[in-house]
Order: C-alpha cells, then sequence, then structure tokens
C-alpha cells in the first residue's frame, strides 16, 4: 500500500511513493510533520529601551523600560540634564552632566559670586 513495484533484471523491487516511509514490501505509511519547536517571543527583544536605560524586564508579556539613576525624559529617549553649558539656564553650569551653580566653593569667605553666561563671576 503507497508503494511503487517494479520488476528489474526479474527482481521486484519496490520503494514508498514520495512522501511515504516504512516498508514498501508491506506497508508505506505518510511521513509525519516534524513538528516546529514553539518558540515564545521576546517582547524586549531587540531591546526598545535606547541608550541610557537599564536592562529591560518583560512584565507580562511587555517590555518594561526605566532610565538609568541621573538621567532624564523616558526610553528610548533617555539622556543627562546636559552635556555642555548651553543645555543648562545661563545661571548654570552643567557640572557632571547636571546644571548646577557653578559657585560654591569658588570664591572666598563673605565674597559674591554670580554666575553669568554660565561663568562664575
Amino acid at each position: 500500500v503507497n508503494a511503487q513495484c517494479r520488476v528489474i533484471n526479474h527482481i521486484a523491487t519496490c520503494t514508498c511513493i514520495e512522501g511515504y516511509e516504512g516498508d514498501p514490501f508491506s506497508s508505506c505509511r505518510l511521513r509525519p510533520k516534524p513538528i516546529e519547536p514553539v518558540v515564545a517571543d521576546d517582547p524586549c527583544d531587540p531591546n526598545p529601551c535606547g541608550p541610557n536605560s537599564l536592562p529591560p524586564r518583560d512584565v507580562g508579556g511587555r517590555c518594561q523600560c526605566t532610565c538609568m539613576r541621573e538621567m532624564i525624559g523616558s526610553p528610548p529617549n533617555c539622556r543627562p540634564e546636559c552635556v555642555i553649558n548651553s543645555d543648562c539656564p545661563s545661571d548654570k553650569a552643567c557640572i557632571n552632566r547636571k546644571c548646577q551653580d557653578p559657585c560654591p566653593g569658588l570664591c572666598g569667605q563673605n565674597a559674591y559670586c554670580r554666575v553669568r553666561n554660565h561663568i562664575p563671576i
């Protein structure tokens, strides 16, 4: 069944038809289809969080992103508060990627320090 037989040089030669397997002299059965492994989709692959963010977390099948400490904005647009002085108001300077008053510790006791265009005077 489901085989083709021929006689070649007085010898019976049988083969299962395409898509079947088994013993062609007794019975060929349909070849089982391979079962594809189930691969769960990872909502965090590829990483959608962008730079300056913490590693993503899969929470209930959704990817959750958070900016690193000291960063502002929301993923995927996490960024430092500043990179250069002009990122800050003119009365602040960019110090360690934060807009800060550049005066503390600069002037002597009882001296007045003010900031003009990011520069302490």
